[in-house]
């Protein structure tokens, strides 16, 4: 579950209102822009698909940009389409211009997202209505995700395999057995892509984004990024300081902490996370089933999910693995707090129908077993491309070492290193420097973030150099959809390059 941050609430909220994101067709190419020269195709019925309550008064526009396949060859005839979207209202001629989006990741898709961004399908978050007024809102699958040139190498049956399977093996029988089914993904990514899984790299990606905002016709850079959307961000910057113009990274990635510090940073992050539930649960007993003892309850159904997994109508056995990623999907937002405690307790009683759901909604699995998306396989390629693993020997030790520390989140994410320790391809790492050049970026972090923890907020903002520090005091990954606080001062910024006090902070209501 390295860096596994791409989900934000809006996107996990919308599948509990019953709309699940279909992927866009190509569109028809209707005419250029005016800025770029960009073909632009109207593609509101893709959108729609994304999310059924999309106003249709916004206008929403697809294209493709083809940037190089490898960077480090930038005159190769070889080339990637990548898939761009814009939603705006009114006339574009009265905008600013651009902003440019990122939802997370790695394997986040921006055309599934957008839609839902601009218009929550819940009235708890919070729409971009001021943005939206004065830019276009352009978003793009990363390389290797959704349309653009996706990476697919990764079956149903395997992803089961990998979320079904106990999070701490303890027998050596048991964990070489998880090392195998890592081996066998990683050999089927290799036999199918070769050397060129490294082309699917952050560093490849934020250089698409220079070439995004090329065609678009902006002359600077104007970017609001989530989770994983603040590595590429803080990417970018550090490439191209001289094409910024006003940058928010909301939900910091620490660019240089390693696989093994970011994975202990995010066990911390959800112990604390499952404390602030716990807590929140013993003091809401009526929408809290299990707030006798929270912790202990959720402890007790992994571990039954190990010894006597109880069956669902389908077959479907609830093994220790999905009851602990249904635990931490509920852990991404204060808002599926209630959902976790009523899941546990039908659990309890033998129903394991919204541990499920809420397990399937972080997988992006369909009810018949068939995974939505390819988000994993290209989280995979991104992540091993990025950085050096730890040895399939080194995260055995970790394993024990942070059962101890972390007890509910710290063994899976030790494990969660294993496909990286096995990956084939080369390595593209990213730079963890200072943007020397740019003008002043916001950073943003949330105090009860389990996915990208508050301490990265500050990491990143003083590696960059010129980073600002917002914080807002919520329970949430991420934070411009829930605080009107937050949101007030990353569009003053964003629209008027006003730039908050360093260390502004939000309250969480």
């Amino acid at each position: 579950m390295h860096r596994r941050v791409a989900i934000p609430a809006v996107a996990l909220l919308l599948v509990l209102t019953g709309c699940v994101p279909g992927a866009p067709e190509p569109p028809t190419p209707t005419g250029p822009d005016g800025g770029g020269g960009l073909v632009w195709a109207d593609c509101f019925a893709e959108a729609r698909e994304a999310n059924s309550r999309l106003d249709r008064e916004l206008s929403v526009e697809c294209t493709t940009v083809t940037v190089p396949k490898d960077w480090e060859a930038p005159d190769s005839a070889e080339t990637f389409e990548i898939a761009v979207m814009r939603i705006y209202t009114g006339d574009l001629a009265d905008k600013q211009g651009s902003v440019l989006t990122n939802p997370g990741g790695p394997g986040g898709s921006g055309l599934t997202w957008l839609p839902l961004f601009v218009q929550p399908p819940v009235d708890t978050l919070l729409p971009p209505t001021e943005l939206l007024d004065r830019f276009a809102l352009v978003t793009f699958d990363p390389r290797g995700v959704g349309k653009s040139a996706p990476v697919e190498c990764i079956s149903d049956a395997d992803l089961d395999a990998q979320f079904g399977y106990d999070p701490d093996p303890i027998s050596q029988a048991d964990f070489d057995a998880l090392v195998e089914l890592n081996e066998r993904i990683a050999e089927g990514c290799g036999n199918k892509y070769g050397d060129d899984l490294r082309l699917f790299s952050t560093v490849q990606a934020a250089r698409d984004m220079d070439a995004i905002r090329a065609a678009l016709g902006e002359e600077k850079l104007t970017y609001l990024g989530f989770s994983y959307g603040t590595l590429l961000g803080a990417v970018y910057a550090q490439l191209f300081p001289q094409n910024v113009r006003a940058f928010v990274l909301d939900g910091a990635v620490d660019p240089l902490a390693g696989p093994v510090e970011a994975s202990e940073g995010q066990a911390m992050g959800f112990e604390r996370a499952l404390s602030n539930f716990a807590e929140w649960c013993q003091g809401n007993r009526a929408m809290c089933p299990i707030a006798d003892n929270p912790r202990g309850a959720i402890a007790a159904e992994i571990e039954r999910g190990r010894i006597a997994p109880v069956e669902a109508a389908d077959g479907r056995k609830v093994t220790a693995g999905w009851v602990l990623w249904g635990v931490i999907l509920s852990l991404y937002s204060k808002e599926y707090w209630p959902f976790l405690g009523l899941a546990i307790q039908n659990l309890r009683n033998g129903d394991p129908s919204l541990i499920l759901q809420l397990a399937d909604i972080y997988a992006d699995r369909e009810e018949d077993g068939r995974y939505h998306s390819n988000q994993f396989d290209v989280f995979n390629a991104v992540n091993c491309a990025d950085e050096e693993y730890p040895s399939v020997a080194e995260i055995r030790d970790l394993q024990a070492q942070w059962r101890t520390k972390y007890p509910m989140f710290g063994p899976s994410l030790a494990t969660g290193l294993l496909i990286c320790a096995v990956w084939p391809g080369g390595k593209d790492p990213y730079p963890t420097g200072p943007a020397t050049g740019a003008p002043e970026i916001v950073v943003v972090g949330s105090l009860g973030d389990p996915a990208t923890p508050y301490e990265s907020t500050q990491k990143l903002a003083d590696m960059l150099g010129v980073g600002v520090v917002v914080t807002w005091e919520g329970d949430s990954h991420t934070a411009y959809s829930e605080s009107r606080c937050i949101q007030r001062a990353v569009d003053n910024y964003l629209i008027d390059l006003i730039v908050p006090e360093d260390g502004l902070t939000c309250p969480a209501n």
